[in-house]
Protein backbone atom coordinates (compact mmCIF):
# COMPACT_ATOMS: atom_id res chain seq x y z
CA UNK A 1 0.00 0.00 0.00
CA UNK A 2 1.53 3.88 -1.14
CA UNK A 3 2.14 6.35 1.99
CA UNK A 4 -0.11 8.61 2.09
CA UNK A 5 0.59 12.15 1.65
CA UNK A 6 -1.74 15.81 1.80
CA UNK A 7 -3.44 16.53 -1.15
CA UNK A 8 -1.70 20.46 -0.60
CA UNK A 9 1.53 19.18 -0.16
CA UNK A 10 2.59 22.78 0.82
CA UNK A 11 0.11 22.42 4.27
CA UNK A 12 2.54 20.81 6.98
CA UNK A 13 -0.60 21.45 9.37
CA UNK A 14 -0.19 17.63 11.05
CA UNK A 15 -3.62 17.55 11.88
CA UNK A 16 -4.81 18.26 8.22
CA UNK A 17 -7.27 15.48 7.08
CA UNK A 18 -6.90 15.64 3.27
CA UNK A 19 -4.86 12.56 2.43
CA UNK A 20 -4.02 10.70 -1.15
CA UNK A 21 -1.66 8.07 -1.52
CA UNK A 22 2.01 9.08 -2.89
CA UNK A 23 2.14 8.60 -6.89
CA UNK A 24 4.14 5.20 -7.41
CA UNK A 25 5.05 5.17 -10.95
CA UNK A 26 6.30 2.08 -13.08
CA UNK A 27 9.00 2.71 -16.52
CA UNK A 28 8.01 -0.12 -18.73
CA UNK A 29 9.04 -1.02 -21.87
CA UNK A 30 12.44 -0.14 -23.88
CA UNK A 31 13.61 2.37 -26.77
CA UNK A 32 10.81 4.20 -29.26
CA UNK A 33 8.56 2.19 -26.86
CA UNK A 34 9.08 2.97 -23.57
CA UNK A 35 6.14 3.94 -20.93
CA UNK A 36 5.16 5.09 -17.87
CA UNK A 37 2.18 3.51 -15.66
CA UNK A 38 1.04 5.31 -12.97
CA UNK A 39 0.49 2.00 -10.96
CA UNK A 40 -2.20 3.56 -8.25
CA UNK A 41 -4.16 6.32 -10.42
CA UNK A 42 -7.57 5.32 -9.70
CA UNK A 43 -6.57 5.35 -6.20
CA UNK A 44 -5.30 8.79 -6.21
CA UNK A 45 -8.22 10.41 -8.35
CA UNK A 46 -10.97 9.17 -5.95
CA UNK A 47 -8.88 10.68 -3.15
CA UNK A 48 -9.44 14.08 -5.56
CA UNK A 49 -12.97 13.37 -6.16
CA UNK A 50 -12.20 13.56 -9.94
CA UNK A 51 -11.80 10.94 -13.15
CA UNK A 52 -8.72 9.45 -13.36
CA UNK A 53 -8.37 10.01 -16.68
CA UNK A 54 -7.95 13.88 -15.68
CA UNK A 55 -4.80 13.79 -14.02
CA UNK A 56 -3.11 11.47 -16.48
CA UNK A 57 -4.11 14.19 -19.25
CA UNK A 58 -2.58 16.74 -17.70
CA UNK A 59 0.52 14.74 -17.47
CA UNK A 60 0.28 14.42 -21.09
CA UNK A 61 -0.12 18.06 -21.55
CA UNK A 62 2.69 19.33 -19.57
CA UNK A 63 5.06 16.64 -20.86
CA UNK A 64 4.23 16.93 -24.19
CA UNK A 65 3.70 13.28 -24.50
CA UNK A 66 0.83 10.83 -25.23
CA UNK A 67 -1.25 9.07 -23.00
CA UNK A 68 -3.22 5.92 -23.12
CA UNK A 69 -5.86 4.85 -20.86
CA UNK A 70 -7.85 2.08 -20.27
CA UNK A 71 -10.53 2.86 -17.87
CA UNK A 72 -11.77 -1.03 -17.56
CA UNK A 73 -8.49 -2.12 -16.55
CA UNK A 74 -7.46 0.65 -14.70
CA UNK A 75 -4.36 1.17 -16.55
CA UNK A 76 -3.23 4.45 -17.13
CA UNK A 77 0.24 5.44 -18.72
CA UNK A 78 2.65 7.99 -20.27
CA UNK A 79 4.66 7.46 -23.00
CA UNK A 80 8.22 8.15 -22.42
CA UNK A 81 10.29 7.16 -19.31
CA UNK A 82 8.95 9.54 -15.57
CA UNK A 83 10.19 9.66 -12.55
CA UNK A 84 7.69 9.28 -9.65
CA UNK A 85 8.73 12.15 -8.31
CA UNK A 86 8.40 14.47 -10.62
CA UNK A 87 5.04 13.28 -11.98
CA UNK A 88 4.28 13.89 -8.60
CA UNK A 89 4.89 17.77 -8.35
CA UNK A 90 3.10 17.57 -11.90
CA UNK A 91 0.21 16.04 -10.09
CA UNK A 92 0.45 19.51 -7.48
CA UNK A 93 0.11 21.73 -10.08
CA UNK A 94 -3.50 19.55 -11.05
CA UNK A 95 -4.55 20.14 -7.79
CA UNK A 96 -3.85 23.71 -7.47
CA UNK A 97 -5.52 24.13 -10.83
CA UNK A 98 -8.63 21.98 -11.32
CA UNK A 99 -8.87 20.61 -7.40
CA UNK A 100 -7.93 23.46 -5.03
CA UNK A 101 -10.62 25.74 -4.10
CA UNK A 102 -8.96 29.17 -4.31
CA UNK A 103 -11.16 30.93 -2.11
CA UNK A 104 -10.26 29.14 1.41
CA UNK A 105 -7.75 25.90 -0.32
CA UNK A 106 -9.76 23.26 0.31
CA UNK A 107 -10.00 20.55 -2.07
CA UNK A 108 -13.80 19.49 -1.67
CA UNK A 109 -15.01 21.01 -5.01
CA UNK A 110 -16.79 19.67 -8.09
CA UNK A 111 -16.34 20.82 -11.56
CA UNK A 112 -19.14 20.58 -13.90
CA UNK A 113 -19.06 21.50 -17.66
CA UNK A 114 -22.08 24.21 -18.70
CA UNK A 115 -23.50 24.28 -22.14
CA UNK A 116 -21.42 27.08 -23.18
CA UNK A 117 -18.17 25.11 -22.72
CA UNK A 118 -17.50 26.48 -19.28
CA UNK A 119 -15.64 24.62 -16.49
CA UNK A 120 -17.42 25.83 -13.16
CA UNK A 121 -16.10 24.79 -9.85
CA UNK A 122 -18.16 25.20 -6.83
CA UNK A 123 -16.52 24.41 -3.33
CA UNK A 124 -18.80 22.12 -0.46
CA UNK A 125 -16.82 23.83 1.77
CA UNK A 126 -17.64 27.72 1.60
CA UNK A 127 -19.77 27.80 -1.09
CA UNK A 128 -17.39 29.73 -3.59
CA UNK A 129 -17.79 29.57 -7.33
CA UNK A 130 -15.41 30.34 -10.52
CA UNK A 131 -14.55 29.16 -13.66
CA UNK A 132 -11.75 26.76 -14.14
CA UNK A 133 -8.90 28.79 -16.48
CA UNK A 134 -9.82 27.87 -19.72
CA UNK A 135 -5.96 28.61 -20.92
CA UNK A 136 -4.89 25.23 -20.26
CA UNK A 137 -5.04 22.47 -22.83
CA UNK A 138 -6.81 20.21 -20.43
CA UNK A 139 -10.10 22.25 -20.21
CA UNK A 140 -10.95 20.91 -24.17
CA UNK A 141 -10.55 17.50 -22.64
CA UNK A 142 -12.77 18.05 -20.01
CA UNK A 143 -15.21 19.63 -21.80
CA UNK A 144 -15.24 16.74 -24.08
CA UNK A 145 -15.18 14.11 -21.45
CA UNK A 146 -17.31 16.06 -18.28
CA UNK A 147 -17.62 14.97 -14.83
CA UNK A 148 -19.80 12.13 -14.44
CA UNK A 149 -23.01 13.87 -12.88
CA UNK A 150 -22.48 17.03 -14.56
CA UNK A 151 -25.43 19.20 -15.77
CA UNK A 152 -25.93 21.96 -18.34
CA UNK A 153 -27.11 24.75 -16.29
CA UNK A 154 -29.26 26.09 -19.09
CA UNK A 155 -32.75 25.49 -20.42
CA UNK A 156 -32.38 21.88 -21.36
CA UNK A 157 -31.53 19.53 -18.58
CA UNK A 158 -30.96 16.10 -18.88
CA UNK A 159 -33.62 13.22 -17.94
CA UNK A 160 -31.58 12.39 -14.52
CA UNK A 161 -32.25 15.79 -13.71
CA UNK A 162 -35.99 16.00 -14.59
CA UNK A 163 -36.41 12.45 -13.27
CA UNK A 164 -35.09 14.23 -9.34
CA UNK A 165 -37.40 16.66 -9.60
CA UNK A 166 -40.38 14.44 -10.20
CA UNK A 167 -38.82 12.91 -7.46
CA UNK A 168 -38.35 15.99 -5.26
CA UNK A 169 -42.65 16.74 -6.25
CA UNK A 170 -43.63 13.83 -5.22
CA UNK A 171 -41.74 13.37 -1.71
CA UNK A 172 -43.54 17.53 -1.74
CA UNK A 173 -47.12 15.48 -2.18
CA UNK A 174 -46.33 12.95 0.35
CA UNK A 175 -45.25 15.53 3.30
CA UNK A 176 -48.85 17.92 2.23
CA UNK A 177 -50.77 14.44 2.56
CA UNK A 178 -49.39 13.18 5.93
CA UNK A 179 -49.74 16.85 7.31
CA UNK A 180 -53.01 17.31 6.45
CA UNK A 181 -53.01 20.42 3.81
CA UNK A 182 -54.65 19.85 0.57
CA UNK A 183 -52.74 22.32 -1.31
CA UNK A 184 -50.09 23.90 0.53
CA UNK A 185 -48.02 24.70 -2.54
CA UNK A 186 -50.75 25.93 -4.33
CA UNK A 187 -51.37 28.24 -1.33
CA UNK A 188 -48.05 29.56 -0.72
CA UNK A 189 -47.78 30.47 -4.92
CA UNK A 190 -50.99 32.60 -4.51
CA UNK A 191 -50.15 34.69 -1.17
CA UNK A 192 -48.52 38.48 -1.29
CA UNK A 193 -46.49 39.72 0.32
CA UNK A 194 -44.66 43.01 1.24
CA UNK A 195 -41.46 43.38 3.26
CA UNK A 196 -39.94 47.39 4.38
CA UNK A 197 -36.21 47.00 4.22
CA UNK A 198 -36.29 50.85 5.72
CA UNK A 199 -34.11 51.17 8.91
CA UNK A 200 -37.69 52.15 10.86
CA UNK A 201 -39.12 48.35 9.36
CA UNK A 202 -35.75 46.58 10.95
CA UNK A 203 -36.55 47.98 14.24
CA UNK A 204 -40.01 47.29 13.85
CA UNK A 205 -39.71 44.07 12.77
CA UNK A 206 -37.23 43.12 15.69
CA UNK A 207 -40.54 43.24 17.50
CA UNK A 208 -43.04 41.72 15.02
CA UNK A 209 -42.58 40.87 11.72
CA UNK A 210 -43.63 43.24 8.71
CA UNK A 211 -47.84 42.36 7.75
CA UNK A 212 -46.56 41.32 4.27
CA UNK A 213 -43.93 38.53 5.55
CA UNK A 214 -46.58 37.29 7.58
CA UNK A 215 -48.72 36.77 4.55
CA UNK A 216 -46.41 33.83 3.97
CA UNK A 217 -47.34 31.75 6.57
CA UNK A 218 -47.89 28.42 5.78
CA UNK A 219 -47.73 25.81 8.85
CA UNK A 220 -45.41 23.57 7.21
CA UNK A 221 -45.45 21.34 10.77
CA UNK A 222 -42.16 22.42 12.12
CA UNK A 223 -41.58 21.95 15.60
CA UNK A 224 -43.89 24.26 17.56
CA UNK A 225 -43.42 27.21 14.98
CA UNK A 226 -45.18 28.12 12.14
CA UNK A 227 -43.95 29.77 8.81
CA UNK A 228 -43.74 32.97 9.54
CA UNK A 229 -42.57 32.75 13.20
CA UNK A 230 -39.70 30.62 11.90
CA UNK A 231 -39.12 33.45 9.51
CA UNK A 232 -39.22 35.99 12.26
CA UNK A 233 -36.73 33.79 14.08
CA UNK A 234 -33.98 33.02 11.32
CA UNK A 235 -34.66 37.28 10.82
CA UNK A 236 -33.60 38.46 14.12
CA UNK A 237 -30.65 35.63 13.99
CA UNK A 238 -28.99 37.36 10.90
CA UNK A 239 -29.54 41.00 12.43
CA UNK A 240 -27.46 39.94 15.28
CA UNK A 241 -24.64 38.60 13.42
CA UNK A 242 -24.88 41.91 11.16
CA UNK A 243 -25.14 44.05 14.11
CA UNK A 244 -22.25 41.87 15.47
CA UNK A 245 -20.08 42.26 11.91
CA UNK A 246 -20.21 38.48 12.12
CA UNK A 247 -22.40 37.71 8.74
CA UNK A 248 -19.51 36.72 6.56
CA UNK A 249 -17.59 35.08 9.16
CA UNK A 250 -20.36 32.93 10.65
CA UNK A 251 -21.83 32.38 7.05
CA UNK A 252 -21.69 28.27 8.27
CA UNK A 253 -23.74 29.03 11.35
CA UNK A 254 -26.25 31.00 9.56
CA UNK A 255 -27.05 28.00 6.77
CA UNK A 256 -27.40 25.42 10.08
CA UNK A 257 -30.05 28.14 11.35
CA UNK A 258 -31.85 28.42 8.37
CA UNK A 259 -31.90 24.46 7.73
CA UNK A 260 -33.20 23.77 11.49
CA UNK A 261 -36.16 26.31 10.89
CA UNK A 262 -37.14 24.53 7.49
CA UNK A 263 -36.71 28.17 6.16
CA UNK A 264 -33.18 27.20 3.85
CA UNK A 265 -35.20 28.40 0.69
CA UNK A 266 -36.59 31.75 1.88
CA UNK A 267 -33.70 32.95 3.36
CA UNK A 268 -32.55 35.31 0.61
CA UNK A 269 -35.59 37.34 1.24
CA UNK A 270 -34.27 37.91 4.62
CA UNK A 271 -30.77 38.45 3.05
CA UNK A 272 -31.90 40.88 0.75
CA UNK A 273 -33.78 42.94 3.25
CA UNK A 274 -30.84 43.18 5.59
CA UNK A 275 -28.08 43.77 3.22
CA UNK A 276 -29.34 45.43 0.12
CA UNK A 277 -29.98 48.88 -0.21
CA UNK A 278 -30.02 51.81 -3.24
CA UNK A 279 -26.18 50.57 -3.42
CA UNK A 280 -27.02 47.15 -4.53
CA UNK A 281 -25.26 46.51 -7.51
CA UNK A 282 -22.19 46.87 -5.51
CA UNK A 283 -23.58 44.78 -2.38
CA UNK A 284 -24.39 42.12 -5.05
CA UNK A 285 -20.46 41.28 -5.04
CA UNK A 286 -19.89 42.34 -2.01
CA UNK A 287 -22.61 39.82 -0.39
CA UNK A 288 -22.23 37.40 -3.38
CA UNK A 289 -20.31 34.04 -0.99
CA UNK A 290 -23.32 34.33 1.37
CA UNK A 291 -26.42 34.37 -1.22
CA UNK A 292 -24.18 31.51 -2.97
CA UNK A 293 -24.63 29.21 0.09
CA UNK A 294 -28.37 29.44 -0.44
CA UNK A 295 -29.10 29.92 -3.98
CA UNK A 296 -26.39 27.46 -5.81
CA UNK A 297 -28.33 25.03 -7.40
CA UNK A 298 -31.31 25.69 -6.10
CA UNK A 299 -34.20 27.31 -8.17
CA UNK A 300 -36.97 27.90 -5.74
CA UNK A 301 -34.70 29.99 -3.56
CA UNK A 302 -33.40 31.85 -6.69
CA UNK A 303 -37.32 32.39 -7.20
CA UNK A 304 -37.39 34.27 -3.41
CA UNK A 305 -34.40 36.12 -5.01
CA UNK A 306 -36.41 37.59 -7.23
CA UNK A 307 -38.91 38.31 -5.26
CA UNK A 308 -36.36 40.43 -3.07
CA UNK A 309 -35.40 42.17 -6.12
CA UNK A 310 -38.84 43.13 -7.21
CA UNK A 311 -39.35 44.10 -3.49
CA UNK A 312 -35.87 46.30 -3.61
CA UNK A 313 -36.98 48.17 -6.93
CA UNK A 314 -40.18 48.16 -7.16
CA UNK A 315 -40.96 49.03 -3.58
CA UNK A 316 -38.35 49.84 -1.23
CA UNK A 317 -36.31 52.09 -3.22
CA UNK A 318 -38.61 52.89 -6.59
CA UNK A 319 -35.82 54.69 -7.86
CA UNK A 320 -33.73 51.81 -8.73
CA UNK A 321 -37.02 50.67 -11.28
CA UNK A 322 -35.17 52.40 -14.35
CA UNK A 323 -31.93 50.20 -12.96
CA UNK A 324 -33.49 46.69 -13.12
CA UNK A 325 -31.50 45.27 -16.01
CA UNK A 326 -28.37 46.11 -14.66
CA UNK A 327 -29.65 44.68 -11.54
CA UNK A 328 -30.56 41.98 -13.06
CA UNK A 329 -27.39 41.41 -14.98
CA UNK A 330 -25.22 42.08 -11.34
CA UNK A 331 -27.25 38.65 -10.08
CA UNK A 332 -26.42 36.60 -13.32
CA UNK A 333 -23.13 37.56 -13.65
CA UNK A 334 -22.27 36.53 -9.82
CA UNK A 335 -24.05 33.30 -10.73
CA UNK A 336 -26.49 33.80 -8.21
CA UNK A 337 -29.58 33.69 -10.62
CA UNK A 338 -29.45 31.05 -13.63
CA UNK A 339 -31.10 32.11 -17.00
CA UNK A 340 -33.28 29.54 -17.29
CA UNK A 341 -34.84 31.03 -13.75
CA UNK A 342 -34.89 34.22 -15.36
CA UNK A 343 -36.50 33.67 -18.06
CA UNK A 344 -39.30 31.42 -16.46
CA UNK A 345 -39.74 34.78 -14.20
CA UNK A 346 -40.05 36.85 -17.47
CA UNK A 347 -43.14 34.63 -18.84
CA UNK A 348 -45.25 36.00 -15.84
CA UNK A 349 -46.14 38.62 -13.84
CA UNK A 350 -47.20 37.98 -10.39
CA UNK A 351 -48.79 39.91 -7.83
CA UNK A 352 -46.87 37.25 -5.27
CA UNK A 353 -44.17 39.60 -4.17
CA UNK A 354 -45.69 43.74 -5.04
CA UNK A 355 -48.82 44.99 -6.96
CA UNK A 356 -49.16 43.86 -10.09
CA UNK A 357 -48.88 47.29 -11.74
CA UNK A 358 -45.69 47.59 -10.64
CA UNK A 359 -44.41 44.11 -10.96
CA UNK A 360 -45.43 44.41 -15.03
CA UNK A 361 -43.42 48.37 -15.07
CA UNK A 362 -40.41 46.05 -13.65
CA UNK A 363 -40.68 43.48 -16.19
CA UNK A 364 -40.55 46.31 -19.04
CA UNK A 365 -38.20 48.06 -17.59
CA UNK A 366 -35.72 44.48 -17.58
CA UNK A 367 -37.12 43.47 -21.07
CA UNK A 368 -33.69 44.85 -22.85
CA UNK A 369 -32.03 42.46 -20.55
CA UNK A 370 -33.83 39.44 -21.18
CA UNK A 371 -34.55 39.65 -24.52
CA UNK A 372 -30.66 39.57 -24.75
CA UNK A 373 -30.52 36.94 -22.40
CA UNK A 374 -33.03 34.99 -24.90
CA UNK A 375 -31.04 35.49 -28.00
CA UNK A 376 -27.74 34.26 -26.99
CA UNK A 377 -29.58 31.30 -25.38
CA UNK A 378 -31.26 30.75 -29.16
CA UNK A 379 -27.75 31.49 -30.19
CA UNK A 380 -25.75 28.99 -28.45
CA UNK A 381 -28.34 26.27 -28.77
CA UNK A 382 -27.69 26.63 -32.56
CA UNK A 383 -23.85 26.28 -32.29
CA UNK A 384 -24.62 22.95 -30.28
CA UNK A 385 -26.11 21.91 -33.67
CA UNK A 386 -22.79 22.02 -35.72
CA UNK A 387 -19.33 20.97 -34.77
CA UNK A 388 -18.71 22.48 -31.15
CA UNK A 389 -16.01 24.95 -31.04
CA UNK A 390 -15.26 26.02 -27.21
CA UNK A 391 -15.18 29.47 -26.91
CA UNK A 392 -14.61 30.57 -22.98
CA UNK A 393 -16.46 33.03 -21.52
CA UNK A 394 -17.53 32.99 -17.87
CA UNK A 395 -20.48 35.20 -18.86
CA UNK A 396 -22.27 37.35 -21.66
CA UNK A 397 -20.29 41.00 -21.09
CA UNK A 398 -22.70 43.28 -21.08
CA UNK A 399 -21.12 46.07 -18.54
CA UNK A 400 -19.48 48.09 -21.18
CA UNK A 401 -22.05 51.03 -20.68
CA UNK A 402 -21.13 53.27 -17.96
CA UNK A 403 -23.92 52.65 -15.28
CA UNK A 404 -23.49 55.87 -13.14
CA UNK A 405 -23.98 54.04 -9.78
CA UNK A 406 -23.96 57.42 -7.89
CA UNK A 407 -26.71 59.38 -9.48
CA UNK A 408 -28.73 57.18 -10.65
CA UNK A 409 -27.97 56.52 -14.01
CA UNK A 410 -30.29 55.59 -17.21
CA UNK A 411 -33.66 56.15 -16.94
CA UNK A 412 -34.31 53.36 -18.37
CA UNK A 413 -35.32 54.81 -21.58
CA UNK A 414 -33.16 53.95 -25.55
CA UNK A 415 -31.15 50.71 -23.53
CA UNK A 416 -29.34 49.08 -26.07
CA UNK A 417 -28.60 45.68 -24.61
CA UNK A 418 -25.78 45.17 -27.07
CA UNK A 419 -24.34 48.05 -25.73
CA UNK A 420 -24.62 47.38 -21.69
Amino acid sequence: MAAMVNVDRKNTDPYYRYKMPRLLAKVEGKGNGIKTVVVNMVEIAKSLSRPPSYPCKYFGCELGAQTQMDAKNERYIVNGAHEGERLQELLDGFIKKFVMCNECENPETILTVDKRGNINQGCSACGHQCMIDPRHRLTTFIVKNPPSGSQPTGKKGSKEKKAAAAKEKEKEKEKVKASGHKSSKKEEEDVEWSVDTSEEAVKQRMGELSAGVKTLAVDEGSGNLNSSERVDAFFKFVHQKNVNGLLVKDIGAIVQEAKRLDVFEKAPLVLAELLFDKNVQKQIKEYRAVFLRFVNGNKRAQKYLLGAFEQLVGRVNPELKPRSPYILKEFYEQDLLEEEVILEWDQKVSKRFVDKKIAEEIHQKAAPFVKWLREAEEGSSSEEEGDVEVVYSTKPQVNSVEENDEDGGDDGGGIDIDAI
